[in-house]
């Protein structure tokens, strides 16, 4: 019998309380109640009536059990007891410990469904599906909006562009993405995101600032610029396409000269966040990568600054002042929110929570000077 035959899936129901009766940590599982009441009872007609079921439900069961095990369960004989094989004994018995093991596990996972569905019922409860850019600070905004204005952040981080894609696709309420102070009309990170936003229909808030730079084991060596990884003496670790940081080293290599497939590890080693790069660099999976300051210091890594970069929400217009866009700039503007950042190595906040037109926030955009 292979196990790689075999899947294991979870689920839950909702009940009403006369149905469910007390609430336990009691798990439910179809097969293992029939065995329980096949074992007891000796016969599948009486297994059947003691779970309310027909004999013909019951038999079909055990059949559809044995085929999804692909091993017997039941010996059958001509005036004798139906009596339970010695591997569906041994699964009973497995499953019994593990049912153990997992008791306080489950108890705990239906008393937090239980506050989330309670949650749900609180029509004063706010909800902003937020897709973003990776970054260290969002989850603190997440934690102090639920606690101070009963506002709950959906957070869903993914690269820039994608964040981007999200909101114009209506997958998400507010867009997280970041770009470089000094960004120029023709850089890379300009000509990626700039597609992607529209001055008339989207309206971009003020939130923080954060400084990106060299990582690297403190122990050893990094580049002493970009030209340098060229020398293919260190094994990049970068950020996955699409993201803010990837776009930035892009735009770092294209200045210098250099292509992807020069630098070592640059298309072939890639995380999806900054605490991924600093864990693949600690652990010698790679020997630089670019990322964010708190994420190296986190990680007990050495950093060397490169760049400060803006960190903008964005959202559609009509969406701007709706009663949770309205709460999230406010505890953006609130000092709660510097507070939290505070504490964060290379960060800071950067006029947040206000309304910033596209054209005055980032330095790259330019309108197309109409023909006379």
């Amino acid at each position: 019998m292979s196990s790689s035959r075999r899947g294991i899936h979870l689920r839950y129901t909702f009940e009403t309380a006369s149905d469910s009766g007390q609430q336990g940590a009691d798990i439910e599982n179809p097969l293992f109640d029939l065995l329980s009441a096949l074992q007891a009872h000796g016969s599948i007609s009486a297994a059947a009536r003691a779970q309310n079921a027909s004999y013909r439900h019951a038999w079909g069961s055990l059949k559809h059990w044995e085929e999804v095990l692909g091993a017997p369960l039941v010996h059958w004989g001509q005036g004798r007891h139906a009596r339970l094989t010695p591997f569906a004994q041994r699964l009973m018995w497995a499953e019994r410990q593990a049912r153990v093991r997992m008791t306080p596990h489950v108890e705990a996972l239906r008393a937090e469904l239980a506050r989330v569905f309670a949650l749900a019922d609180d029509a004063a409860l706010q909800v902003l599906e937020i897709f973003a850019s990776h970054d260290l600070g969002l989850p603190r905004l997440q934690v102090l909006a639920e606690e101070l204005d009963g506002l709950h952040i959906g957070l869903r981080f993914a690269g820039s562009q994608e964040a981007l894609r999200a909101l114009n696709d209506g997958r998400c309420r507010v867009a997280g993405f970041h770009v470089a102070q000094d960004a120029a009309p023709d850089s890379v990170m300009a000509r990626a995101l700039r597609p992607l936003l529209q001055p008339g229909q989207h309206k971009l808030i003020g939130s923080h600032w954060r400084r990106q730079g060299w990582i690297w084991r403190p122990a050893d060596s990094r580049p002493d610029s970009i030209a340098a990884l060229g020398t293919r003496r260190w094994r990049f670790v970068s950020r996955q396409p699409g993201s803010g940081t990837r776009l930035l080293t892009d735009h770092l290599l294209e200045q210098n000269g250099l292509q992807p497939d020069q630098v070592p590890g640059y298309t072939s080693c890639m995380e999806d966040t900054h605490v991924a790069v600093a864990a693949a660099i600690a652990s010698g999976a790679a020997d630089v990568g670019i990322g964010i300051e708190a994420a190296a210091t986190e990680a007990g890594l050495a950093f060397s600054a490169l760049v400060d970069e803006n960190y903008y929400l964005l959202c559609l217009k009509e969406d701007l002042d709706s009663p949770p866009l309205n709460a999230l700039r406010a505890r953006l503007a609130s000092p709660a929110w510097a507070e939290a950042l505070a504490s964060l190595p290379g960060y800071g906040v950067k006029r947040p929570g206000e309304v910033l037109a596209l054209t005055q926030a980032l330095p790259w955009w330019r309108y197309k000077t109409p023909k006379p």
